[in-house]
Order: C-alpha cells, then sequence, then structure tokens
C-alpha cells in the first residue's frame, strides 16, 4: 500500500532583501492574476523544461525525467495520472530513492510521500520594469565557491555545485567579493524562471536584489521568454515585493517528496 508521511511543510517600494524569508499565514492576502489554464506549460514547468530548452541535461526513462543530482534535484512525470510514468520513475532513481517534485495527492502502491512544501507561482506583467544592471557581473562555474557560500549564508533555495549551468546568473560585488546574486532556473519554452535571488546580510536595504531581478527579467524578455517564479507559500513578504515589482500570481504550486519502492541497492547484479 502506498503511504503517507508528514505532508505538512521555506513612498518608494521596499526592497527585497529588507525581507528575509518568514512564514506568515497566506490566506488573509488577496492576489490578483492570471487564472491557470488547463495543459498549460508551467502547470508541469519542470517537464516541460526538462523535455524543452533543458533536455540536453535531462536524464530520462520513458514517461519520467529528472536533472542531475548536482544540478537541481527535481524530476517530472510526463503524466502524474499515467501509472507507466511512475513505473518509468522508479526505474529511473532506483530503489528507496528520494524524489522531489510537482504535488501529487496520491501516490501509487508501495511509493511513500515524505513530505509537502506549499508555494506560489507569479508570472510578470507588463508593469515589470527591466533594465540592466551595470553593476553586475556574469556569474559562471569559477564563480561557484563564492555562490554556494552567499547562499549558504542567506537561504534562497536550493543551489548546487552545477546550478549555474542551469541559465544566466547575474551577481554584485562589494570590495571583490560576491554580496548579491540573482539567476535562471527552469526553462519552458518560452519562459524562464527567476530564482536564487539574495543579498548577504550587510548589504540588504539598498536595493540590490531589486536591481538584480530587474536585470535578470531583462535578459529573459530580451530573447523573447516571459519571466516566472517560485516563492514558499508562507513567505508573504517576498510575495508582496514579487508583486510589487510587477509579478502577479498565477496559482499556488507545491513540493513533494517521495521514496520509491524498494531498498537502495536491490537491483544491483551479484
Amino acid at each position: 500500500m502506498a503511504q503517507t508521511v508528514d505532508v505538512r511543510g521555506g513612498g518608494a517600494p521596499p526592497t527585497l532583501e529588507d525581507h528575509p524569508p518568514t512564514q506568515l499565514p497566506l490566506q488573509n492576502r488577496t492576489f490578483t492574476g492570471p487564472a491557470p489554464q488547463t495543459r498549460h506549460p508551467l502547470d508541469n514547468a519542470v517537464w516541460a523544461a526538462l523535455t524543452g530548452p533543458h533536455a540536453h541535461l535531462a536524464e530520462r526513462v520513458g514517461l519520467a525525467a529528472r536533472y542531475p543530482a548536482d544540478v537541481y534535484a527535481f524530476a517530472a512525470l510526463a503524466d502524474p495520472a499515467d501509472p507507466a510514468a511512475w513505473a518509468d520513475l522508479r526505474r529511473l532513481a532506483g530503489p528507496g530513492a528520494t524524489v522531489r517534485m510537482k504535488p501529487v495527492d496520491h501516490v501509487p502502491d508501495g511509493w511513500t510521500l515524505l513530505r509537502r512544501g506549499e508555494g506560489v507561482q507569479l508570472v510578470a506583467t507588463e508593469a515589470l520594469r527591466t533594465a540592466p544592471a551595470p553593476e553586475a557581473e556574469p556569474l559562471g562555474p569559477a564563480d561557484v565557491p563564492e555562490i554556494l557560500d552567499l547562499v549558504a549564508r542567506t537561504r534562497p533555495g536550493p543551489f548546487l555545485a552545477r546550478t549555474v549551468e542551469l541559465g544566466a546568473y547575474l551577481g554584485i560585488r562589494h570590495r571583490g567579493r560576491l554580496i548579491a546574486l540573482a539567476g535562471e532556473r527552469l526553462r519552458p519554452a518560452g519562459w524562464t524562471e527567476i530564482s536564487a535571488v539574495c543579498t548577504a546580510p550587510g548589504h540588504r536595504g539598498r536595493g540590490l536584489a531589486n536591481r538584480l531581478v530587474r536585470a535578470v527579467a531583462h535578459g529573459v524578455r530580451e530573447r523573447g521568454d516571459t519571466p516566472f517564479l517560485h516563492a514558499a507559500a508562507g513567505n508573504t513578504h517576498a510575495v508582496r515585493l514579487y508583486e510589487s515589482l510587477g509579478f502577479a500570481l498565477r496559482r499556488r504550486s507545491a513540493i513533494v517528496a517521495v521514496r520509491t519502492p524498494g531498498t537502495p541497492g536491490e537491483d544491483r547484479p551479484l
């Protein structure tokens, strides 16, 4: 039988870095924005990215795909209602593996639903004013140690050794040290997610993250894509700030962690 374990769950306008993540109730806030559409690529953004612009990064078995473990720890199914897709995911991930993916209400027999985190998905509107940030510099593989250090201190979300390969990342330095960051993550066709937005303590309140978000969004629009992003549902400060920049709620979203059937290593040949 399938199991479920602990599915409870990350004047001038204020700046993004003024408010580190907080867990506040969301139900009293009213959002406006585009209504979700059936079969929209953002409804299954990881799958749309892995079978689209990020196909070169995809590890795939049939109806299941995932990013390499050191790029982005997420997997996706073509259709979570299809048992064949779950069978492919089990073959892809192996027995007894923990997999993070878009929300599902039920998992097949033998699988375990470990936890669930609630979030929101926002998309850019015409109100979003974008512009390059002259003080920002492109970041690449050589900058990863500094990026990981900044991410560890600010906790904007997961960033791994090869996450920088997902898209363009921009950073701002102070006296040679990286103090602010933003970049691109998921890329469904026609869309690009802005992610890893963070500013080092001691440099907040200067609008650095705002400028980086606008700069990353500028590059996204320059190639014809529409920016979007995700935020934790409880982080209402960040959501309000993204709205002040010109993003609007598209849908509520979530992340789940599931465990595949079996014991790790049981499929290995003797």
